[in-house]
Formats: structure tokens, sequence, C-alpha cells
């Protein structure tokens, strides 16, 4: 029961820290991020509307350049979050977000993720690279400073997907056969 409870004070602390709140209770650029990385994997993403633009996030105490993706309706399959926090007195502890695994996939409509690194074999379909980011109009709302870098695509699909983001925001995120952990060690995603 002890390290039961000295985990759970571990975790209320870094709770009211804010440490694991703002890692997973996120919203599209509307927030001060806390600058920790975080890791999603998925065995395939397929979306249709895809737009993408560079943003800077901005922390407490920096900011951190970013890749915006936006996606106006995706399909995870086998979806894996994860963030490893270091607490006190416990060490690394994962909190661990899994769904979509056996049987439907997790579903985002108007997803919007902050990425800085991101891996996986992708396929685009009527693809605009170099577009002016304030004209995309893939995700209602979602566009970048006018003369930016930016891309749209009808449809992307991208397996074997590994990525380190600090945000991520959806509209309407279903996960079907969700399951949260809280353990200690490092059990990352990828």
């Amino acid at each position: 029961m002890v390290p039961v409870l000295a985990v759970s004070a571990a975790l209320l602390a870094a709770t009211a820290e804010g440490a694991l709140a703002a890692s997973f209770g996120v919203s599209a650029n509307s927030f001060t991020v806390s600058g920790r990385s975080f890791q999603i994997s998925a065995d395939t993403l397929a979306g249709t509307d895809f737009v993408q633009y560079g943003v800077v996030d901005q922390g407490r105490a920096a900011s951190y350049p970013e890749a915006l993706s936006g996606i106006n309706s995706a399909d995870l399959y086998d979806l894996c979050q994860s963030v490893v926090q270091d607490l006190p007195f416990v060490g690394p502890v994962t909190l661990r977000l899994t769904s979509g695994t056996d049987g439907p996939p997790a579903h985002a409509d108007r997803l919007v993720v902050d990425a800085h690194d991101l891996r996986g074999d992708a396929v685009f379909h009527h693809i605009n690279i170099g577009q002016d980011a304030s004209t995309v109009s893939g995700v209602p709302g979602v566009q970048g400073p006018p003369g930016g870098f930016g891309e749209q695509a009808d449809t992307i699909r991208i397996d074997h997907l590994r990525q380190q983001t600090r945000s991520v925001s959806a509209a309407t995120f279903r996960l079907p056969g969700l399951h949260l952990s809280v353990t200690s060690g490092d059990r990352s995603c990828f």
C-alpha cells in the first residue's frame, strides 16, 4: 500500500504543477504548452482534408517551433500516446493511453497536431506543396500566416506513424477500447 500511496501522491503533485494534465488536456493553439514532448504512434493514420504549416508554440519559459498538421477527419488504428514524467522519490512514471487496438479505430474530427518529429510511410493524394499558409482550406478555421509555407492534400495515409509532439486537439476524439495506464518506469509507445 505504501508504494501505491507514494505514486498517487507524486501523481497528484505532478498534476497540480500541470506536468501531467498539460500533456493530455490540450486544445489547438489557444493555450500555453507545458513544453514537455510526448509520443503518438499508430499502425495507420488515414485522413481526409490535410493541411500543414509552421507555427511557434508558446510555453511559460520558452518557444517551440513546430509543424502544425490539421486533418479534417482521421482514423487511427492501434493508437498509442505516452508521456514520461520524472517524479521526485519515485523516478520515471509513464502515462500511456491506447485505443483502436481490437476493433474500430480511434477517430478524430478536426484533428490538429503540433509536432517536431514525424516518421512513417506516407501517401498524399492531390497535394499542393508550397502553398501560401493563409490560403489552406482543408480544415475549417485552421490557416497559417500570410506568406508562410504551407501544403494541403485531399487525403493522407501514414503507416507506422511515430511522432513527437507538444500539443494535440480535436473537435471530437472517439477512443474505442480506451485503456489509460500509469506505471512506474519508461513504458513509452516507441
